[in-house]
């Protein structure tokens, strides 16, 4: 249902539903032209049935009931007996307040880079990734894989996939516990699995329409098995972190996620594996992505890893 307006200054009046406001760019999606960024400087006022957050600082936001139109360059946010008139001027964010429990909400992506060169030297490289969250109530389900693998000259330099799982139980707003298990395997690199078990108490910052970011502290058990067969295992300490922001009305999604360990025993100095990266979005569900990786174990008997991998591909998002 397309219920809100938005009146331009040229004269313009559109109809649609507005999404989200950020980053002097208004997504309204419409019926009839999909969703339209709109220049912030350009809009009169607007109008809406929806219950919006409006932003006057980065810090603090109020909930309005609905938006209504003002005279030029304001907007009424409707609040029942107080209504409050403000500048356009003076919004640095709209978007819908997101409820502390929801029945189900489901997203995700799949990032695909394919490399397939035929000249003097040959060369095969693929990488595919996804992660996906599933959050029903207080309970979030996470799981996210890869897997690389890269010819040379009918040559294998590169053959490694890994998964992932977690699941947390919020246990307030911000504050939740997470469990997980991770299996990495790796045909090439002398440190040929990695199996880690974990639990620890998180943070999630915010979750809304414009990204998501969350802190989680781990104490871990972990298993590495090496190429000649020797064995080791051992406890670590490890934070997590999970980063997502849109940016140009949603059109650019900026994102970095990782996990920094160090072992509490003598078997490494430190570990750290993480990707930061772009992608931009060419319709509602498909994107172009720019990615970097990097994955160190240092410290360990003969079988350090330090791998940078720089991808670039496109992608599936819902």
């Amino acid at each position: 249902m397309f219920a809100d307006t938005v009146w331009m200054k040229n004269g313009d009046r559109l109809s649609g539903k507005i999404k989200v406001f950020d980053g002097g760019k208004l997504l309204l999606e419409t019926p009839y032209g999909g969703s339209i960024a709109l220049d912030w400087k350009q809009v009169q006022t607007l109008e809406s049935d929806q219950e919006m957050l409006v932003k006057q600082d980065a810090y603090s936001g109020e909930k309005a009931k609905s938006l209504k139109a003002a005279e030029p360059g304001k907007v009424t946010l409707a609040n029942g007996e107080a209504p409050k008139t403000v500048e356009l001027a003076s919004i640095e964010q709209i978007m819908k307040p997101k409820p502390l429990v929801e029945d189900f909400v489901w997203k995700g992506n799949v990032d695909v880079a394919l490399d397939y060169k035929r000249a003097e030297n040959d060369t095969d490289d693929y990488d595919v990734g996804f992660k996906t969250t599933a959050r029903h109530g207080r309970w979030r389900h996470n799981a996210e894989g890869e897997y690389n693998r890269e010819t040379k000259d009918d040559v294998t330099t590169t053959d490694n996939w890994s998964a992932e799982y977690a699941l947390d139980r919020f246990i307030t707003e911000k504050w939740f516990w997470q469990g997980r298990a991770e299996y990495k395997r790796d045909r090439i690199e002398d440190l040929a699995r990695q199996r880690t078990v974990g639990t620890g108490p998180g943070y999630q910052f915010w979750d809304d329409e414009l990204g998501a970011f969350s802190l989680g502290s781990l104490i871990n058990r972990t298993d590495f098995e090496y190429q000649d067969g020797g064995k080791d295992n051992f406890y670590s300490a490890a934070v997590k972190w999970d980063y997502t922001r849109y940016l140009i009305g949603k059109n650019v999604q900026l994102f970095t996620n990782g996990e920094f360990a160090k072992p509490l025993g003598g078997v490494a100095d430190y570990s750290l594996d993480a990707e930061v990266g772009l992608r931009y979005k060419v319709t509602e569900w498909a994107s172009l992505n720019l990615k970097a990786e990097k994955d160190i174990i240092t410290g360990t008997r003969e079988s350090d890893l330090d791998k940078t991998r720089y991808t670039a591909g496109f992608g599936v998002t819902w």
